[in-house]
């Protein structure tokens, strides 16, 4: 079993900052792809960010140049910098992690995040 808790939402004002963390904890024996994604009220939930095991990123255009993505393998935990945060921005962010040959996805319960204007 892996279990994954996200923590560092909050309120904030439009153009502040929010730092995520997520940790992964459990029977892990390979972590893949770690990520983010958020889930607005009424929206589908869309991607944010990825990063590989390797350390390759990947963000949604939204957020490219205002987020940041980062991983500490020693500890299993994925982190989300989140600058010159917009209303927009407001919603629950999800974290999600690949384990394992069949790339078993698992998914965080969520940490809400709302920008005000």
């Amino acid at each position: 079993q892996v279990q994954l808790v996200e923590s560092g939402g909050g309120l904030v004002q439009a153009g502040g900052s929010l730092r995520l963390s997520c940790a992964a904890s459990g029977t892990i024996f390979s972590i893949k792809d770690m990520g983010w994604y958020r889930q607005a009220p009424g929206k589908q939930r869309e991607f944010v960010a990825r990063i590989t095991s390797g350390d390759t990123t990947s963000y949604a255009d939204s957020v490219k140049g205002r987020f940041t993505i980062s991983r500490d393998s020693a500890k299993n935990t994925v982190y989300l910098q989140m600058n010159s945060l917009k209303p927009e921005d407001t919603a629950d962010y999800y974290c999600n992690v690949q384990v394992g040959r069949y790339n078993m996805p698992y998914w965080g319960k969520g940490t809400l995040v709302t920008v005000s204007s």
